[in-house]
């Protein structure tokens, strides 16, 4: 029978592995997706509430007074933000607006799951870079990697699934080494929990690199994961080329206001981000208490390079109660999460060890 084929791209592309659930039935702590353990405040879901009233209508497809809100949280211009559905949709917008079938796109690995999926996606071929032993990125290597057909070259800070976050004078360097026609990306999906004194002012990187984006979301920080609201900062004219090819529409009413009370409301939301990072500490120092080997985390993850013992890991660690996400072959990241889900991990962890 004669088949609509598939483009060879699409055919080839991995499949994007979320994070575990509970099965049904299961009383276990979801450790395996990077959410925010904390429900929305109620000013939040008094907005969500509010915003359910006009679902019949379309919402604002250029998100104008998030877009402002945004603007003036982080004291950049409105012209240079793009609001998505979530920052890898916004990052699948950026790679729509400047590769063509053929180019180049460097990125770290292992780094986030999506990106060889949305470099495939967009044409362009994927260039990974193991990161280093102690999960930092190698930005020397990165840029190495760069020829003439690339493009593109994303910067993972700090790293999914590794945790550390790139240094001001590394990243300096590499932007020096980098041709100022070849777009950087900045995904810094989890700025918020950065507490390294030596990590990258990404947006003051911006304000001096015209060949710079930066990616932020939502998602984490904020909460805000099941309404999936991002956005890119670019100059005016690459963000308008990257609104361009962005979804009419995509970034619904209820996601809209949502963000915008949580912006309102940062201070709140902060404090939980502090709890947050204390807590990793607290994770981590029990596990390297237990003589884990990990590395410095400046995320609400860590990551335990555990090799060809990461799938045993996650579905021992699910028996005992935590749900973890495993990369086969490579290691396991673990969420910070409730307390309580901190004490399940490191009692089971140190069994495992022993």
């Amino acid at each position: 029978m004669t088949q609509v084929p598939l483009r060879p791209a699409v055919a080839a592309l991995p499949a994007y592995v979320p994070g575990g659930r509970s099965p049904v039935g299961a009383a276990a702590f979801k450790l395996s997706s990077n959410e925010n353990p904390f429900p929305p405040l109620p000013s939040v879901v008094a907005a969500i509430i509010d915003g359910a009233m006009d679902v019949n209508r379309y919402p604002d497809m250029y998100a104008t007074e998030l877009t402002e809100a945004i603007a003036s949280r982080w004291g950049v211009p409105a012209a240079s933000l793009v609001v998505g559905n979530g920052s890898i949709a916004v990052l699948g917008h950026v790679l729509a607006a400047v590769v063509d079938a053929g180019d180049e796109v460097v990125y770290p690995w292992r780094s986030f799951d999506a990106y060889p999926i949305a470099v495939a996606v967009a044409g362009g071929i994927g260039v990974p870079v193991p990161v280093t032993d102690d999960g930092r990125l190698d930005l020397v290597a990165m840029a190495a990697a760069v020829t003439p057909r690339t493009r593109v070259v994303l910067v993972c800070t700090p790293n999914n699934p590794t945790g550390p976050a790139v240094h001001a004078d590394e990243l300096s360097d590499f932007l020096a080494a980098v041709p100022r026609d070849v777009l950087v990306v900045l995904d810094e999906a989890y700025v918020e929990f950065v507490r390294d004194p030596l990590a990258a002012d990404a947006l003051a990187v911006f304000a001096g690199q015209p060949n710079v984006v930066v990616l932020r979301t939502f998602s984490k920080a904020y909460g805000l994961a099941g309404l999936r609201v991002g956005f890119a900062i670019a100059r005016p004219r690459l963000a308008s080329g990257i609104r361009a090819t962005s979804t009419p529409f995509g970034v619904s009413h209820v996601a809209q206001l949502a963000a915008i009370a949580s912006l309102r409301a940062a201070d709140e939301l902060l404090a939980r981000v502090d709890a947050i990072v204390a807590e990793r500490g607290r994770m981590l120092a029990g596990l390297r208490g237990q003589g884990w080997s990990v590395p410095d985390s400046q995320a609400n993850f860590v990551w335990l390079p555990l090799g060809d013992r990461a799938v045993s890991f996650a579905t021992a660690a699910t028996e005992a109660g935590v749900i973890v996400r495993p990369f086969a072959g490579d290691g396991v990241r673990v969420s910070v999460g409730e307390t309580e889900a901190t004490d399940v991990l490191l009692e089971f962890a140190a069994t495992f060890r022993h």
